[in-house]
């Protein structure tokens, strides 16, 4: 029997396809296989379709087909293509009891973790790395053009600095020159921090109007590492979101588990960062010894604004907010709470050999929590979530065959929605693949106060709470210079200069008139954006200029 490898073996299959308007997935699977025995050949795989579809002109039918072709399309549908990349294994400044030590593995991660042996196997190069995902992510139908950087693998600010510099330089190499045939190389990590500053600036010039953007970079730390000079080298690096190892809210607990860090760095770290316009994602970890699961909703519940702390507002899509809505929005004493994460990781402790917590769980002296009080705890956190704050993940990424005791279940967040537990954090509303419809959407304003400033998060929403994009801005009470931390728009991932259901499509370009307007009517007269250098183009199309690695403007009454 032939391969269908070819291309004219190919187009016979997808011209059929296209021509079935009704297909879903099944029917997709089903008319495949009879082509297959129409043609006496080998069912192709999606991958090689969509490669050979990629020579057929654009049409709705062209994209519906990709999309149907496409696995795991959840991976883009959040508007962007994350890849997590690791650093290569250095010490830890830490001695946590509940992290694992396994050699040539960086300090708190397992050799049998799928990023783990994905870095492994790229012996933790930063540009194979990159390259990897990329071409795995094409393969399975998506255009991953703009790009969720996360570099993890333990306390970023503990690296050495040369280090730093050489691995983000790297990554921007990478996605340079990815599909690329080119004689570039990258330079060496011998390369003094001179060159390999220049480097890093020569590479994100390129990404501006690069093929493949990183549109946002992502660094996890400890909270104890951050400072304005921390934060300083982040932005020239081109960070625009910071991951901080919390755990919990409790000093006697971070104490007991030799954390290292206090609730008082928590704060100081937040705030300051906040200040910088870093987005920033806690990491929440119940069932630590010390806790119950009674504190751990008392903590979890502490770390965001009281209902009575908040004002919402809402008006329709393209009327944009009165001026008595703005003087609303921007009076009023509301208490402020210095936590207020952007994101969490929420990370259920789990005993894992090579740990202390494996010695003290062996001993007796640790008893992690049964499944129904961990389900119960989490179905508690999500119904407390605010609608401005996303639940990255519920559980670490950690093979079951590792886990000496605590919670097995992996696919937490679908049992619980299975369940029928309603959230109503960010990745439960975004609007994945629905469609758009601006005259149907609700300009949303929210704002909580932190003890520095007043923020804001603005929001296109329909009547069900399905959430199409929004905006986090920030009005410091000590600057008349406005923040403007994050706009994403949801919906499936748009390839540069292609319409989607939501990308593209002007939500973006509303949401930062409304912004501007709100700081106009509170007295503030220039705007700093936190842009990720992929979207530094973007921004000048409003009349934004790159000043000392932030994006800004000044403001007038128009």
């Amino acid at each position: 029997m032939k391969h269908a490898k070819s291309l004219p073996y190919l187009h016979n299959f997808i011209e059929p396809m296209l021509t079935a308007a009704s297909a879903d997935k099944v029917a997709l699977s089903k008319l495949k296989k009879q082509l297959a025995g129409q043609l006496r050949c080998v069912q192709p795989t999606n991958a090689q379709l969509i490669t050979a579809l990629a020579s057929f002109p654009d049409s709705q039918a062209k994209a519906k087909l990709r999309l149907l072709l496409t696995r795991r399309a959840v991976r883009t549908m959040s508007g962007i293509a994350a890849v997590a990349v690791l650093t290569k294994p250095y010490a830890c400044p830490g001695n946590c009891a509940y992290c694992p030590n396994q050699p040539n593995v960086p300090r708190s991660y397992l050799s049998n973790e799928p990023a783990v042996m994905r870095a492994a196997h790229c012996h933790y190069k930063p540009v194979e790395q990159v390259h990897y995902r990329l071409k795995a992510l094409e393969a399975n139908g998506h255009y991953p053009t703009k790009i969720e950087l996360i570099v993890i693998g333990g306390t970023w600010s503990f690296l050495p600095k040369k280090y730093q510099y050489w691995y983000i330089a790297s990554c921007f190499f990478a996605a340079n020159t990815h599909s690329q045939n080119t004689k570039r190389q990258p330079l060496p990590a011998s390369a003094s921090l001179t060159d390999l500053r220049v480097w890093l600036k020569a590479e994100q010039h390129l990404n501006e109007t690069a093929v493949y953007r990183l549109i946002g970079i992502t660094l996890e730390t400890r909270p104890d590492y951050i400072d304005a000079k921390e934060l300083l080298q982040m932005r020239d690096l081109g960070a625009t979101r910071i991951e901080l190892g919390v755990q919990a809210i409790d000093d006697q607990i971070l104490k007991l588990n030799n954390r290292g860090s206090t609730v008082a760095d928590v704060v100081m770290a937040s705030e300051l960062a906040r200040s910088f316009g870093f987005k920033i994602t806690y990491h929440f970890m119940p069932a630590l010894p010390g806790s119950t699961p009674e504190h751990d909703y008392e903590m979890f519940d502490g770390l965001f604004s009281k209902e009575t702390d908040t004002i919402t507002l809402q008006r329709p899509a393209k009327a944009g907010f009165t001026k008595k809505q703005l003087q609303e929005l921007l009076t009023g004493n509301l208490t402020p709470n210095p936590f207020n994460p952007d994101q969490l990781k929420f990370y259920p402790t789990v005993v894992t050999k090579g740990s202390l917590l494996y010695d003290w769980w062996k001993q007796g002296k640790y008893q992690p929590y049964s499944d129904e009080q961990l389900s119960d705890l989490i179905k508690l956190c999500k119904k407390r979530t605010p609608p401005t704050c996303r639940i990255i993940r519920l559980i670490r990424d950690i093979p079951g065959d590792s886990i000496e005791a605590g919670n097995l279940i992996t696919n937490l967040r679908q049992v619980l929605k299975n369940q029928g537990v309603k959230c109503r954090c960010i990745r439960c509303r975004e609007a994945q693949g629905k469609p758009a419809q601006l005259s149907q959407l609700l300009l949303t304003a929210r704002r909580f106060d932190t003890p520095g400033a007043r923020e804001y998060f603005l929001s296109y929403e329909d009547a069900d709470d399905v959430l199409y994009g929004f905006l986090r801005l920030r009005l410091p009470q000590t600057s008349k210079t406005a923040m403007l931390r994050e706009l994403h728009i949801y919906g499936n991932l748009a390839a540069l200069g292609k319409q989607a259901n939501a990308q593209h499509r002007g939500l973006g370009t509303l949401l930062i008139e409304q912004a501007e307007k709100l700081a106009l009517a509170g007295g503030y007269t220039n705007m700093s954006i936190i842009a990720g250098v992929g979207t530094r183009h973007y921004y000048r199309r409003f009349g934004y200029r790159l000043s000392n690695e932030y994006m800004v403007k000044k403001l007038c009454v128009i």
